[in-house]
């Protein structure tokens, strides 16, 4: 066979490529490719609905408002075209509200205030991850007199925001110590933030907070003024058994010695727990809340970095979400994910 010169190949691709018929073939090779580049995209975008969604969070300060920011920079990678907004509010109540209105997509909310709330259209709120416990946490100046939670009598006490589960928890509580929180006491509401501006400046002289541990506002109030966390265990089992929904959600736990290490006592604190859940309403896109859920599940070790509660969101209790059931793009992750 005789070798073919190269220079006479060339010669003929060019007069082939000025043929009419030749550049009609280039042209539609290359819009075949160019529609099969787009179909096989096309292919790999996830199904979920694009554009803005609303998370409600928290106060300022607080371990929502931080827990949101983190999750949404892990959204913004992970799940392309969704932008997740964050809204601070009052806390679990106010969320509960959102939620059902359509204010927000997406909110965190104790389990006690889910089981408690009663407006129109609970009925439409659905779960998404059990996340983490919130701990009961009493704080006064190391000086105070105040020992228990009755000591509380007749002082100035931040008792949360009106729609925050801290109120609602905060009311039991006193309720269980023998006080009235409307006439015992002089109750001051504020989040998290200021409640701890407010006893560092001396107008406060002790308040309740729900959160996750530890939290920042109070290692920052701790940092520059002496403090205690008053013990709330010798409540658990009145808290447990008293009226209203939600009530079963607390549990006795043990903050952990050193959660705040410049706070008094050094040692461990028993306290009250009780479970925060991921929440969303039963008409939201199944495809938007499964690619949520992996998001929770997946960005657990890089969120918990910074937030060490969320280390305690895990698999294996995430689908305990009672009193709310999942969501069917929930459990179709979790259905996806089991070993």
């Amino acid at each position: 066979m005789t070798p073919t010169n190269p220079s006479r190949l060339g010669a003929a691709v060019r007069t082939a490529a000025r043929s009419p018929l030749w550049r009609t073939v280039l042209v539609l090779v290359l819009l075949v490719a160019g529609f099969g580049g787009w179909w096989l995209s096309a292919g790999r975008s996830p199904g979920y609905p694009r554009g803005e969604v609303r998370f409600a969070t928290g106060v300022q300060r607080g371990v929502y408002d931080r827990y949101g920011q983190l999750l949404q920079t892990h959204v913004s990678r992970t799940m392309p075209g969704v932008r997740l907004a964050l809204d601070n509010t009052e806390g679990s109540i106010d969320n509960l509200t959102r939620v059902i209105t359509g204010r927000d997509t997406f909110a965190i909310a104790t389990a006690d205030a889910v089981a408690d709330y009663q407006g129109p259209g609970k009925d439409r709120l659905r779960a998404i991850a059990r996340l983490y416990d919130d701990y009961l946490q009493l704080v006064v100046p190391a000086s105070s007199t105040v020992r228990r939670t009755a000591d509380l009598k007749g002082l100035r006490v931040g008792v949360g925001l009106p729609q925050s589960g801290v109120n609602l928890v905060t009311k039991r509580l006193l309720g269980a110590a023998g006080l009235d929180p409307d006439r015992d006491i002089v109750p001051v509401p504020a989040g998290v933030g200021d409640a701890a501006d407010e006893l560092r400046a001396g107008r406060l002289d002790a308040f309740f907070w729900s959160g996750g541990l530890p939290t920042s506002a109070l290692t920052d109030l701790s940092d520059h003024v002496p403090i205690r966390i008053v013990p709330l265990g010798d409540l658990s089992e009145a808290l447990h058994k008293a009226e209203g929904g939600g009530t079963d959600a607390y549990r006795a736990a043990t903050m952990p010695k050193g959660t705040y290490p410049n706070a008094e006592p050094k040692d461990a604190v028993a306290t009250v727990a009780v479970p925060n859940l991921l929440i969303t309403r039963d008409d939201v896109d199944p495809e938007l809340v499964e690619g949520m859920t992996r998001a929770v599940i997946d960005s657990r070790d890089q969120i918990g970095a910074q937030v060490h509660a969320a280390q305690l969101v895990d698999l294996r209790t995430a689908v305990y979400t009672d009193p709310l059931p999942l969501h069917t793009g929930a459990a179709r992750y979790y259905r996806s994910v089991k070993p």
